[in-house]
Formats: structure tokens, sequence, C-alpha cells
């Protein structure tokens, strides 16, 4: 039998893996869209491995994919895994389920020993995690508590991660550095390095996937836009359910849906909650449709997907339990009927219905949730601020790295994003006498920043110690509280900034801004913009926190002009003055603020 061929870009991920060990014990991951055989990828990797492998899934299917990839090659290897009804461990390359491997920690290496007549007691030198995103950020959690055990066997463990979305809700990004120089998760990641990322565009542009289509629907779709994920990152059941529950649009979806799939092979519904899933089913013909969720009996969802892979079904529906780990190349129509809380998981449901297969163009997606996202949309990072936001470039001042934030435009132009640092890599001098010479680390540039008042260092605007000084930073609330305490301060919650071109008393052209509060109180400040130093001044000391934008390249040189612009700027929350003479100046200005006073758009 002819061993799998790899392809290009296959080959060029393998050897990106191969390379970052040489260098690294730094956990690594490589990010593959949907469809773009991952457990080719895997195979090859444990063929080539010197030392002992462990392949980890989180559902059985994979498991058994992966194990069948690699037999392909010709080779053996064990399975780990109760639901296949096999749990060996004594071969160089183990195929298991987590939740397999979990209560059997000893049948996996206590000894790094690779001479012992019991190869099985001889320690891993690769982990390699199917579906990384998976691994959570607890190190009590399942993956982490056996990456625990494999370590003290081999503290020189390498752990590569692969999935197709490197995204968590309520985390971000699962990596630390990616191989283009920036920076996407947090510093504390435990994957370090992306090493490795094909984008789903050029995938579908060199053929190795179908392209999608989508469709604007002409029916009435359910409206989700008044849902907002909770803490979480997830959409709540009981919401989804007030949108869906007998909504009268319904009907009228899934007629759409099947006069849709009048010429089409297997179609995917993906619903928003079981009630939901179960009102769709009832309105498909009985039987060419199917329904699965997390409730489903393990033997009857077999049942099921064997049935729809076989194309005994048409239509199969979902609650959020086939978005990964399933493969029926034939789907070629994607209905989502559900609100999606980020682009990864969007991009991974429509990406059930990209893989090829004989007689197949495309894949339709239709969607009657109004979500927002481009399906070739990079994933930024952070939650969404709201329906009316986009991913934006920012270009840094400082390095040039062009930033990818949440953000608006007008036109060409950004006219406001929420990015706080700088997510580019720079290099910086290391330590030369131990020959390394070459260093990177994350760009220093913020876009919005707290200011030590110890050491004049910028902070992350949500820091409480400084990171130049480790001084404390005096917290808003404790700001509040003392000019409150004070004869001669006056403090405003700000409901309103007025932005008005003047003249004082000289007939000299100036900027005046007048801060508001809810009773009527002000404070104001005033600005020239007639020389290049005071123009820089006024960039310093108020552009610099009032831009939407900030580090987008705005010099007004009239107070006509700043006026016209005024949509780029932003109130603060508070502003705080202090009486000198007969006039009160500003002395501080609050944005961001999150403590425990109420904010003016937040009354009554």
């Amino acid at each position: 039998m002819q061993p799998p061929q790899l392809r290009p870009y296959q080959k060029d991920a393998v050897s990106r893996v191969i390379a970052h060990f040489r260098g690294s014990d730094d956990p690594a991951v490589v990010v593959l869209p949907t469809g773009s055989g991952k457990s080719l990828v895997i195979a090859e990797l444990a063929r080539l491995a010197r030392g002992r492998v462990l392949v980890l899934a989180h559902v059985r299917e994979l498991v058994e994919q992966n194990h069948a990839k690699f037999q392909a090659y010709g080779l053996e290897a064990d399975i780990f895994s109760a639901g296949l009804g096999r749990k060996e461990s004594r071969r160089q390359v183990v195929f298991g389920s987590v939740q397999s491997v979990l209560p059997n920690l000893e049948r996996f290496g206590s000894k790094q020993n690779s001479e012992q007549e019991d190869a099985s007691a001889a320690g891993f030198t690769l982990l390699i995690i199917d579906e990384c995103h998976r691994v959570s950020e607890d190190t009590d959690s399942s993956y982490h508590r056996v990456i625990a055990h494999l370590r003290r066997a081999n503290p020189r463990l390498k752990v590569l991660g692969l999935t197709a979305t490197p995204y968590r809700l309520g985390q971000g990004f699962i990596y630390h550095r990616h191989h283009h120089g920036m920076v996407r998760g947090a510093d504390d990641c435990f994957f370090r390095d992306c090493v490795f990322e094909l984008p789903l565009r050029l995938m579908v542009k060199q053929g190795y996937l179908v392209p999608p289509t989508p469709v604007d629907v002409a029916v009435e779709r359910y409206n989700f836009s008044a849902l907002m994920p909770g803490s979480g990152g997830l959409f709540r059941e009981d919401e989804l359910n007030r949108v869906t529950a007998g909504n009268r649009v319904t009907p009228g979806i899934i007629e759409d849906v099947m006069a849709q799939a009048r010429q089409r092979q297997g179609v995917m519904i993906f619903a928003a909650s079981v009630a939901h899933a179960t009102e769709i089913l009832s309105y498909l013909p009985a039987a060419q449709a199917a329904l699965i969720t997390g409730a489903t009996p393990t033997p009857e969802r077999e049942a099921l997907i064997a049935a729809f892979k076989a194309r005994q079904l048409k239509y199969l529906v979902n609650v959020s339990v086939l978005t990964t780990g399933f493969d029926a190349p034939h789907v070629d129509l994607i209905a989502i009927l559900r609100p999606t809380e980020s682009v990864s998981l969007y991009q991974q449901i429509v990406g059930r219905g990209l893989r090829l297969s004989p007689g197949k163009q495309d894949c339709l997606v239709l969607d009657y949730a109004g979500n927002p996202w481009d399906l070739y949309a990079p994933e930024v990072g952070s939650a969404q601020p709201d329906s009316g936001t986009e991913p934006v470039q920012v270009e840094c001042p400082a390095c040039g790295h062009a930033n990818l934030y949440w953000g608006r435009r007008e036109g060409d132009v950004v006219i406001e994003h929420f990015g706080r640092r700088c997510q580019g890599l720079i290099e910086v001098p290391a330590n030369v006498a131990s020959g390394d010479s070459k260093k990177k680390q994350q760009c220093d540039f913020r876009f919005r920043f707290k200011t030590c008042s110890e050491c004049g260092a910028e902070n992350d605007i949500a820091a409480r110690q400084c990171h130049g000084c480790q001084a404390l930073l005096v917290d808003a609330d404790k700001a509040l509280r003392e000019a409150l305490k004070l004869r001669d301060a006056r403090v405003l919650r700000v409901s309103g900034m007025q932005v008005e071109a003047t003249v004082n008393g000289r007939g000299l052209a100036r900027l005046k801004i007048t801060y508001h509060d809810e009773d009527g109180a002000t404070l104001s400040e005033w600005f020239a913009l007639e020389t290049p130093p005071q123009r820089a001044a006024f960039a310093l000391v108020f552009l610099r926190d009032h831009l939407r934008a900030p580090g987008i390249a705005w010099s007004p040189t009239r107070p006509e002009e700043v006026v016209a612009e005024q949509h780029r700027l932003r109130a603060p929350d508070f502003v705080i003055g202090r009486k000198a003479g007969r006039y009160w100046q500003i002395r501080r200005k609050l944005f961001d603020y999150t403590g425990r006073y109420r904010l003016a758009d937040t009354a009554g």
C-alpha cells in the first residue's frame, strides 16, 4: 500500500515543528484550518520521533482518525481509549483519549530509561494534543495533570498542540508568540509559540478546500442583537431560548433551508438550544433528519452519525456538539440558526462543510442569525466590544508593527480602536557571552496606559503595580475619595464634552474644551495650536488620552479642524479640578473607569 503523501504545507508544518523543538523545550502550536489534514501531520511527526510519543484527543472519533492515518504508513501503534474498547500502552506510539489516560497514569512512563525491558515504563519524549484549544488555564485540569506526570519522567518533554482555532472564549489566544513576529496571548500562556499557521483563504485558493458560498437569505432572520455573551464568553441558553422559543420565523427558515438543499448532498443545521433544535427537527422530513445533542446516548449518536455519513439521512441538526472531531466530507450546506460568540467558532462551524468530496463544488452557507463575522477574518483575541466594531489594523508609531484590534472606520481612516499595547515582537540585545546575540520581546509602546506617579512609567490601564519601580499605582477610587474630601476641589461625573473654536481676551484663536456633569457644573481647558510646540503640547497632554484611536496620525493645526473631527475624541469618565485663585484648573481625568462609583451614563 502506498504511504500517504504530504501536501507542501503539511511538510512545511512538520519542518517548523522539528526546527522549533531542536532549539527549545517550550510548548508549541500548529494552526491548520478544519479539513486541512491535521491527522497526517500528527502521523508524520510520530513517525519521525526518536523517542516515545503520546497523541491525545478529547473524543474517540479523533483518536480513531489519528491512529488510522499513522497505520496508513504501514506502522503499528497502540490505542488507549475506553470508548474504543482498547487500553494498550506498550508500543513506541500511543493514541489515547485524555479521559481514559488520566485515571491510568501509572501506565504512561514512570521512568526515563529506554533500555528497560518493559517499554511501557519508559518516559515519553513527545506529547501531541489534537484540538489543543481545549487545554484550559487551570493547572489542575485533565491535560495539565497528564503533562505534569509525563514531565516528572522526562523534564524535557516536548508538547505540541494542533488546532484550527487557537482561541478560548473568556481567555483569548492560547499561545504567546506568533512566528510572524507578534504577541497574541498573555505572557503566562501554557503554549509559548505558534510555529506554523495556514490561512483558510489560502487553503481554498489552492484547491485544498471547497469555497464557501454565503447566501443572503431572503426570509426573515432571528434577532440576537440584544444578547451579550456572559463572563465566560458564552451566550446563556435561557436568553437564547427567549429569542427562539416559538419564534414565528422558524418554520419559514426551515422551509427556506429545504428549498436551498434540493440539489445538495448533506445538510448540517446548527441550533441555538436543545428546545430550539427539537422544534427545528419537527419541521424537517422525519425519515431524512436526526438530532444530536450533548445528552444523546453514545450508541444512538454513533448510529445517527453513521447513517448521515452513509447518506441515509440528509439533515443533521445539532447543538454545540459537532463543531470538532466530526468528519463528513459530503456536507455541502451549512445552516446557522444560532449566534456565534467568536469568529473562531464561526469558522469551525463553516469548516464542517469545506472538505473535498466527489461531485462537490462548493458549500452553501446560510446564516439566519445575523452573525457579523467575515469567514476569512483573523481572530482579534479579545471580545468584540459591540456589534458596530470590526477588525482594524493600527500601525505602532514606535516599531511599525501592524496591530489588529477591534475598532471603527470612517472610509479608510480608523477613528476608534480598543488596543492597549503594541503586539509587535522586536529584537533586543541579549547575552552575547552565552552565544545568544538576538532576543525578541514585546514592543513597549502603549496606546492606552496608566502613568506611575513615582517613576513616570506607562502601565496597562488595569495594572495595580508599576512594572518599572514596583510602586503601587494610585487607583481611581482613591483619587476620587481624596478629591471629594477637599473644599477647593471639584469632581465632575462627566455626562458631556463640548468642543468649540473661540478666541481669548486678546482675540487669538483658541480651542476650548468644556466638561459637563449631570447637575450643570463645568470645568474647562484651553489650547493654542498656532505654533509647532503648541501643537506638540496639545498632542501630548490632550490627544494622547482623548483619541478614540490613539497612535493614528492626526495633527490638527487649527481649532476648527478639531471641532470638525470631534467624533474622533472620547470624553473622560471623571474630571477632577482644583481652585487656583479665581479659576479652576483641571488636575486629573479618569478614563476607562471600572471602580465603585457610578458613571454618568448609568444614571437611573
